[in-house]
């Protein structure tokens, strides 16, 4: 009773992720929008986990998240998941090359994940025809960066729940 009980623990907190994922991607905002700033929590949370644990996210299940998000924003189909497959292969390579895990080696990993995503973002939509506002995505951007470790924090104790 008492293995069970401990594994069933144990799967709730694993697809904890992976709701969080769709919730996002369902909820129409893919941002936090505060009156100042923004975070790009979609970003945060595919990094952090593909990056820590693979097999939580998987590839498939981000895709089809970045294509909810594309329908849910009247985006072209495809920009969302693209972006979010970038920073998913990112986020290997960094986990690949990485020799000590901590926050400061995964922070500077986030920082080529946010380029990229956002120039294959950029691009996407002024080949697509449609309006950018560049202040809005440097600003999201930057304040992404700046509040991954506190999201890198809380992940990492939602982690070690599922130990």
């Amino acid at each position: 009773m008492v293995i069970s009980i401990k594994h069933a623990k144990f799967k709730f907190f694993q697809v904890i992720p992976l709701f969080l994922l769709f919730y996002i991607s369902l909820n129409g905002s893919s941002t936090l929008d505060f009156k100042l700033f923004t975070i790009n929590l979609h970003y945060i949370l595919v990094y952090f986990w593909i990056l820590r644990r693979p097999e939580v996210l998987g590839y498939g299940f981000i895709f089809f998240s970045g294509i909810i998000t594309d329908v849910m924003f009247g985006l072209p189909l495809g920009v969302t998941a693209l972006t979010l497959l970038i920073i998913a292969a990112v986020a290997t390579y960094v986990r690949v090359v990485t020799v000590r895990v901590g926050l400061i080696s995964d922070w500077l990993g986030f920082i080529p994940a946010l380029i990229l995503a956002s120039l294959i973002y950029f691009i996407s939509l002024y080949f697509s025809g449609y309006t950018i506002d560049y202040l809005y995505l440097i600003m999201n951007s930057l304040f992404t960066f700046t509040f991954y470790p506190l999201l890198w924090a809380l992940f990492t104790f939602l982690l070690n729940l599922m130990r």
